[in-house]
């Protein structure tokens, strides 16, 4: 898929030119469409804005607002070159954004009322982007699930998405509900709070051997990583093991985030809105505990440039996404 940033008339601000994959039959063509008009209903100040769905030369794009900074993947990488993870504020920050633009999408409903069951589905690292003036944005609705009646519906056993932050009930196939992306959501937290995510031996490559309940899968898009693995992984884990993940974490965010991490969907918090007033409050006590010092887009920007201007003095090590993050190299 081909992207690229134009600042084109009538549209507020520079966007992003996105080449999507061509679908190869009429009904995917259909679902394609049908995905793009959910993502115009979504208006949320943590939601990247989709404009405009052109179809130029037979080949399908998708316009939509530009976001100026990393993104979260990024992020982590400058994590990992610097050795150390961001402040627990920044998390909590990133964490109640995302949290409030799923309660946005979460609580849609269509024309008359009828709630549309809105999931994102690919609540990853790839899939959120932090402005450079610190503002944060949840993109790409595209693999969007949901219930709007007249919907063609997604194959029960199709898989979008990065499937290193799956739900375990997405991986097994179960029927979706806005909790799915709660979990997203909570291994994104953990590993930006700490610097390791929960499934690190998936991520590793994991015990390929264990391949039960596997049988029928489709993948649509490529995952990023075996499937097999992350399956195996999220059929064994337990509350320990989430506990032990978040052991060195502020008590109370450490209870949040072990919450989100439950394998049942109904033992997470309610809804996203839940989930982010119990981000909001710790981040209350994270700023008594820095003194009072509030902690908001201003903050998460300065700490972003901190975070680039220190994870620079290894750059030449590195092959980053965003390679534009670092200043031109002076020639001498």
């Amino acid at each position: 898929m081909l992207a690229e940033r134009h600042e084109p008339h009538g549209l507020p601000g520079p966007v992003f030119i996105k080449r999507l994959h061509t679908p190869a039959t009429q009904a995917r063509r259909h679902r394609l469409v049908e995905e793009v008009q959910l993502a115009y209903r979504l208006h949320h100040p943590a939601i990247a804005q989709v404009h405009q769905f052109k179809v130029r030369e037979r080949k399908p794009y998708v316009i939509m607002e530009y976001v100026d900074g990393p993104s979260m993947d990024t992020v982590l990488c400058l994590m990992a070159m610097r050795q150390c993870p961001v402040s627990v504020a920044f998390a909590l920050f990133v964490g109640a954004e995302l949290a409030d633009a799923l309660e946005h999408a979460h609580s849609l409903t269509d024309d008359a009322g009828r709630p549309l069951g809105l999931v994102h589905r690919d609540v990853s690292p790839r899939n959120v982007r932090v402005a450079r003036d610190g503002a944060v944005k949840l993109t790409h609705f595209g693999a969007a699930y949901s219930h709007l009646v007249g919907r063609e519906e997604t194959q029960g056993q199709l898989r979008k998405g990065d499937v290193a932050y799956a739900s375990p009930e997405y991986l097994q196939g179960s029927p979706l509900t806005p909790a799915s992306d709660l979990f997203s959501l909570g291994l994104l937290l953990l590993e930006l709070a700490t610097g390791r995510h929960l499934f690190q031996e998936a991520l590793n490559g994991g015990d390929m051997e264990e391949r039960s309940g596997l049988h029928g899968v489709q993948v649509e898009e490529e995952p990023s990583l075996p499937l097999t693995c992350m399956l195996a992984q999220v059929q064994r884990y337990t509350p320990e093991d989430v506990a032990h993940a978040v052991s060195e974490l502020p008590e109370d965010l450490g209870t949040a985030l072990q919450q989100a991490l439950r394998r049942d969907p109904g033992a997470r918090q309610a809804t996203a809105g839940a989930l982010r007033d119990a981000l909001r409050a710790c981040l209350g006590r994270e700023q008594q505990r820095g003194g009072g010092r509030l902690y908001g887009r201003k903050e998460a920007a300065e700490e972003l440039t901190r975070l680039i201007a220190d994870a620079s003095v290894v750059r030449d090590q590195v092959e980053l996404e965003d390679e534009d993050l670092f200043p031109t190299k002076s020639r001498g």
